[in-house]
């Protein structure tokens, strides 16, 4: 099926997965979620896809679509339904001037609903019209169980979602790269002409727990203390989601403790581990190396790394010109018949065709 193969990591044989032990842990929360940030896999879970209220952390919804939808050094000009909102607050006067960035800090530091409804505004150009795309956000990422009726979070009792839910969208935000940035940063100071904020993390993993990199905190009487967090490890991402938790930050060191003992990071290649040889029709020369520019990780439970099997799945010829870059396969990694991964395979080098003076007409009947 395939020409030449000069290097390929052994093929494994596959096993049935052994589940996690759900019993071993115990947490406060009514509802609770542990999962792998990268696969999304289910660590442990209690009461996870019963809806219930989210509180605050419904704006962890609220920031990514800000950052999705506008620039962060956008000026927003605070409008009079933004101000003297009830709950967590930076006091926001009308007419003050914030970049979207302070905002973000503000909403996802402060927990602000004041600025969160700035930003709604500001985006959405109502606060109507910014909820309709959390809810599109929410039908986008597949989820049945979750609705906003606003972007901060206070009580309503058709604003809701699950901790499985939640998770999701945690682990959505958690990609984008500027959204990370906002939720790891402890504290802050946001200025305007007339006033300056020093701006303090509500979350207290930044500083309880190693390796924390968000994400957000949130609390209503009716919903009760409500944290969503987020740790990295020796290359292990985990997400952890507690609703109605008493002791939430007992729960989220318990709970991302248990997921780091199950679950390690696997190098599953490195850069240039792979090399292929594709036959090239019509090229100036006969073969084409092909190899993965990229290295890859995932983070698997410990028992896992011995049950993966690789397949190759490429072309198995290439017609010239050959371009360098060019994606032909990939390398695909399973566990049992459940893809965990794959890594493309690219053409490192660059091949012209063969320049003929007679047409192939000529050639065949001249």
């Amino acid at each position: 099926m395939f020409k030449k193969l000069f290097f390929c990591c052994a093929l494994l044989s596959t096993v049935t997965l052994i589940c996690i032990n759900i019993s071993a842990l115990s947490v406060s929360a009514e509802h609770a979620v542990l999962v792998e940030a990268n696969s999304g896999d289910i660590i442990y879970s209690k009461s996870a896809n019963v809806r219930a209220p989210m509180a605050s952390t419904t704006k962890i919804m609220t920031a990514i679509l800000a950052i999705e939808n506008a620039t962060l050094d956008e000026l927003v000009k605070i409008p009079i339904e933004a101000v003297g909102i009830e709950g967590s607050s930076v006091y926001l006067q009308k007419g003050e001037v914030f970049t979207v960035s302070d905002l973000l800090y503000a909403v996802l530091l402060q927990s602000a609903n004041d600025a969160s409804v700035a930003l709604a505004i500001h985006v959405g150009g109502n606060v109507e019209s910014f909820v309709e795309m959390m809810n599109s956000k929410a039908y986008q990422l597949g989820l049945t169980d979750t609705h906003f009726t606003n972007p901060h979070g206070l009580d309503d009792p058709e604003h809701y979602t699950t901790a499985n839910e939640l998770a999701i969208i945690a682990r959505y935000a958690m990609q984008n790269s500027m959204f990370r940035e906002f939720v790891s940063t402890k504290s802050i100071t946001i200025s305007t002409e007339n006033c300056t904020r020093t701006l303090a993390n509500h979350n207290k993993l930044l500083r309880m727990y190693d390796g924390t990199i968000g994400i957000k905190t949130g609390f209503t009487r009716k919903s009760g203390r409500c944290l969503v967090s987020c740790a990295q490890q020796n290359g292990v991402m985990l997400i952890a989601v507690t609703l109605n938790a008493p002791s939430d930050w007992h729960d989220h060191k318990i709970m991302l403790d248990y997921g780091f003992d199950e679950y390690s990071s696997v190098l599953l290649a490195e850069a240039g581990d792979y090399k292929l040889l594709l036959d090239c029709v019509n090229g100036e020369q006969r073969e084409v190396i092909c190899s993965n520019l990229d290295s890859l990780s995932v983070s698997l439970k410990k028992e896992q790394e011995k049950n993966i099997r690789a397949v190759l799945e490429a072309k198995r010829f290439l017609f010239a010109p050959v371009k360098q870059g060019e994606i032909i396969g990939q390398i695909v990694y399973y566990i049992d018949d459940k893809k965990i991964a794959s890594l493309d395979l690219y053409t490192v080098e660059e091949v012209s065709s063969i320049k003929y003076k007679k047409s192939i007409f000529e050639r065949i009947f001249g």
